[in-house]
């Protein structure tokens, strides 16, 4: 599986990034709340694919259901 989700002490100080950027997952998830989709997202970070885009948030989805609280809430 590839992971589109990094973290490294050197870039924003470790925060969640998408791989190969310095665009915070929690922005992301940020946008989303805010009702953005994917493509409008993708508008507010042009040098990020869809595709990356996608990974990324699937990627997020994935850890949070392997883990036991999200066993709980799901």
């Amino acid at each position: 599986m590839k992971h589109y989700i990094t973290s490294d002490p050197d870039i924003l100080a470790g925060m969640p990034v998408i791989a190969g950027t310095r665009v915070p997952v929690a922005r992301i998830l940020f946008l989303l709340k805010e009702g953005y989709t994917i493509k409008a997202i993708q508008k507010e970070f042009p040098h990020v694919s869809l595709k990356l885009i996608n990974g990324t948030v699937n990627e997020l989805i994935e850890q949070l259901e392997n883990t036991a609280y999200a066993a709980k809430i799901l």
